[in-house]
């Protein structure tokens, strides 16, 4: 092999190596796909395709009576083409907030309905996929899980700008749905609370309260969730038991079910339906 070969093939490898790290968004989405997952690589970003999302149904959420009513109804405005608002789920951890927006989708996404999952280190993109979504005829909602920042982090400014404070406007076909264990997405700390201020009889919060309420204010519906009482996790239990097939065929089988159950909540220190899930799930494996 001569100097020139070994040369040229240097820089075949070169090459491939460098495909390897450019950004994989040219390619056209797979508009067929009802879920997606926003991909990034390189600096730019890509919808790729879920043709297996989670198929959550809302019957299978309990002690949700009212979060599923009012999200339900937003979603409905939504895809009837009214008016409806973006949506912040927020409260304790495991109480299906996540779930609840898988299940909106679920009912809706033969109607058009379209979920694009976007990571908190990718929201500096949103202007992307609002560009790459906006002539679309289908109805998206852009789902933001587990969302939160820490005080030195600005990519929450992206988020602020895309419900409302940018100079172009967000598309009609789009919402953001977003979960998060804090009210106002930034964490709140007691020092703050010294700059409020009484003014003609009002209180005013400080510039620091002040900005962090500036981006949880933009979601115009609010939902909260908070966790479950004994009856509700034990119903939620019952519920997951049958579905899975492992049902207490007695009553006195049923309490010892309760039993356990209730051991397995104070081991994780949670009642929730996740915790009720995750027990179901054992339960149904030793006993199946």
């Amino acid at each position: 092999m001569t100097q020139t070969d070994r040369l040229l093939t240097r820089l075949d490898a070169l090459v491939d190596r460098l495909e390897q790290l450019l950004p994989s968004g040219t390619a056209t989405p797979d508009w067929s796909a009802h879920a997606f997952r926003w991909r990034t690589k390189a600096g730019g970003g890509w919808l790729q395709a879920v043709h297996t999302p989670h198929r959550l149904e809302l019957a299978d959420l309990l002690g949700l009576e009212r979060q599923k009513e009012e999200i339900d109804r937003n979603t409905a405005q939504f895809i009837a083409g009214r008016g409806a608002n973006n949506v912040l789920l927020w409260g304790s951890r495991g109480t299906g907030k996540s779930s609840l927006v898988k299940a909106v989708f679920n009912r809706y996404r033969d109607q058009g309905l379209r979920l694009i999952e976007v990571d908190k280190d990718d929201l500096i993109q949103l202007p992307d996929i609002l560009d790459l979504i906006h002539d679309r005829p289908e109805r998206f909602i852009l789902f933001c899980d587990d969302l939160s920042f820490e005080a030195n982090e600005s990519s929450y400014k992206a988020l602020k700008a895309a419900l409302d404070g940018s100079i172009a406007a967000t598309p009609d076909n789009v919402l953001i749905y977003a979960t998060s264990n804090r009210r106002h997405l930034l964490p709140e700390f007691h020092s703050e609370n010294r700059e409020a201020r009484i003014q003609d009889g009002e209180l005013h919060h400080g510039e620091s309260v002040e900005e962090k309420i500036s981006l949880s204010d933009r979601f115009g519906l609010w939902v909260s969730f908070h966790p479950f009482n004994q009856t509700q996790y034990l119903g939620v239990v019952r519920h997951w038991l049958e579905r899975l097939g492992a049902e207490p065929e007695t009553p006195e089988h049923w309490e010892a079910i309760e039993r356990s159950a209730l051991q397995w909540a104070l081991r994780r220190g949670s009642r929730s339906g996740r915790t009720a899930w995750q027990f179901a799930k054992d339960w149904a494996g030793r006993v199946n």
